[in-house]
């Protein structure tokens, strides 16, 4: 064996991801994301100098700087000359972001930063429900009627139960016409849908009672009563979530 050989096989190997070019910049972000929201490098610190960051990740200087690009566009990093890259307060990260949203939902035992999602989701989809309740025409009641009948149907096959649910509730948010609303509202049901901790308990009595929830907003809309769709719609999603809800701290967050 020669000596450079022996070099070589001493060095260890870099991880999988960073033999695959495409998704450096991007798995390093991620890897970052996580150690930030984790504490490992708290708000007000700097992030490791570049060198470090490159030989943690077997990577190039210019993965390192995409990376940094990327945390400080998702409002995790402030460059400042001269002081390095600091990692900023939470306050200022963006929550809408996949990364930082599920690496936050990971770390909170307390399901506070969930309590927050749904809140935000009851705020938007009752004002949908409100605006549905006075647009919906005979198709779109027909269609509402149909899925809470399908659902009913459903209770034993949470997964399928699932689908439909979902189904009921864009079909009021496409209804109010508000795509803003709307697209937020899904944004945050995409990352989090498949999360334990978002699902939660999926028993049969909860669907039953979750269906319930889901006629009586079906029927204030079909009577064209948007404060009743929109009550209605605030104590479905309140009640849906606080049921199947698994952590151990009081939600105060979701009482008004």
């Amino acid at each position: 064996m020669t000596a450079s050989q022996e070099t070589a096989d001493s060095v260890p190997a870099p991880p999988a991801w960073a033999r695959r070019p495409a998704s450096l910049a991007r798995a390093v972000t991620a890897e970052l994301v996580e150690r930030i929201v984790r504490g490992v490098h708290p708000p007000g610190t700097p992030l490791p100098p570049e060198p470090a960051l490159c030989a943690a990740f077997s990577v190039s200087r210019t993965v390192v700087r995409e990376a940094v690009k990327i945390l400080q566009e998702k409002g995790l990093v402030q460059v400042r000359q001269g002081s390095g890259t600091m990692v900023t307060p939470p306050a200022t990260w963006d929550m809408l972001d996949e990364l930082v949203l599920t690496a936050t939902i990971a770390e909170d035992e307390s399901l506070a930063i969930l309590d927050d999602l749904v809140v935000t989701r009851r705020v938007l989809e009752s004002d949908m429900a409100n605006v549905a309740a006075r647009l919906a025409g005979p198709d779109v009641v027909d269609q509402l009627r149909a899925l809470v009948d399908q659902m009913d149907e459903l209770v034993d096959d949470p997964v399928t139960y699932a689908e439909s649910d979902r189904a009921f509730h864009d079909t009021i948010m496409r209804t109010s016409g508000n795509r803003i609303a709307r697209g937020v509202v899904r944004s945050l049901e995409g990352q989090v849908v498949n999360t334990a901790r978002y699902l939660g308990r999926t028993e049969r009595d909860l669907c039953v009672a979750s269906n319930l929830g889901h006629r009586r907003i079906y029927e204030r809309i079909a009577a064209h009563d948007p404060d009743g769709a929109a009550e209605a719609m605030f104590q479905h999603i309140t009640e849906a979530w606080i049921v199947r809800r698994s952590g151990t701290a009081d939600p105060v967050r979701l009482q008004r």
